[in-house]
């Protein structure tokens, strides 16, 4: 896993870090996920209290809005090229972002970290936040969308298909509104557990190396997918032995089979991590490719 994660960092870097050095950041704010300590946690540490890092956004009418989740292997946030430049490149289509930094197994002060349902609670909880404050961020609520990469497109594909039971009792007025996002995206996502193809390491992080078989079942997301499922785009390359791309194609195979609306693109270069995988030959265009999808969804509405 150490491996992963830094070469991660190495393909941010290198390809990604000079694309970026002279453009124009968009302005942000860092906020914590939950009032004081979350649940589920019993510090205040490094790790121990998710946070929200949300951009500014100048706007004459509500924006549609993304909650991003960095991939990892559960184990860490791929911050820069799955975080960051991702983004720039929703402020540049006039989409406001939410990198959301939820908790994993490699870090807390617990001395364990945090397994299921600890990611997926801090996900449902971004995505309700940002629903919940829809008036004051002018956001639009029911343009709310969720991306994520790699570890964090499996957390992607759970918020996907199990939603927060909404408390409409609850003095929390982000308890009282949906998690369900509107659009999904997945960017060479870890979705089977206890296959050939499973990303092992996102599996153990996430749910421990002699899980329930129910709970394998359970975050094996392709079969967790219903009517009530988001429309989802996905993208992936042939050449990631990392997290093979049958992944992507059992969930855009559950999507067809229960009518909801997807898009898969599988292109044969590219190695597992790419992100905005710029200079890239075929996978370069599936930012292109997505924001046309955004566009058809009504998510994406400025001239460019």
């Amino acid at each position: 896993m150490n491996d992963y994660i830094r070469n991660l960092f190495l393909i941010g870097c290198l390809s990604f870090g000079c694309a970026f050095a002279n453009s124009d950041k968009p302005d942000s704010t860092t906020e914590p996920l939950w009032p004081g300590i979350p649940p589920h946690s019993t510090f205040e540490g490094d790790g121990d209290v998710p946070k929200l890092i949300i951009t500014k956004m100048k706007s004459p009418k509500p924006t549609a809005a993304v909650v991003i989740l960095p991939g990892g292997g559960y184990n860490g946030h791929a911050m820069d090229h799955e975080g960051y430049q991702i983004a720039e490149w929703f402020h540049s289509l006039g989409v406001r972002s939410a990198i959301c930094t939820y908790r994993l197994r490699g870090k807390g002060n617990n001395g364990k970290g945090y397994g299921h349902p600890v990611p997926m609670m801090d996900a449902q909880r971004a995505i309700q936040t940002i629903r919940a404050r829809a008036k004051e961020l002018n956001v639009d609520p029911n343009r709310i969308g969720v991306i994520g990469f790699s570890a964090g497109g499996h957390l992607c594909s759970t918020v996907s298909t199990h939603f927060a039971e909404v408390d409409e009792s609850s003095n929390d007025p982000i308890a009282k509104v949906s998690s369900r996002p509107n659009f999904s995206i997945l960017c060479y996502p870890v979705i089977a557990f206890g296959k050939p193809y499973t990303h092992q390491g996102s599996q153990r992080n996430l749910i421990g190396t002699n899980p329930d078989p129910k709970l394998v079942e359970l975050l094996s997301n392709a079969k967790q997918v219903t009517e009530q499922t988001p429309p989802t785009f996905l993208f992936h390359t042939t050449e990631d032995t990392v997290v093979p791309v049958e992944n992507s194609i059992d969930y855009f195979a559950a999507c067809q089979q229960k009518g909801v609306p997807a898009e898969l693109h599988v292109f044969p270069k590219g190695r597992h991590g790419v992100g905005l995988a710029r200079n890239l030959p075929g996978a370069s265009q599936w930012p292109r490719l997505c924001e046309q999808w955004l566009r058809q969804l009504g998510v994406v509405t400025i001239d460019r």
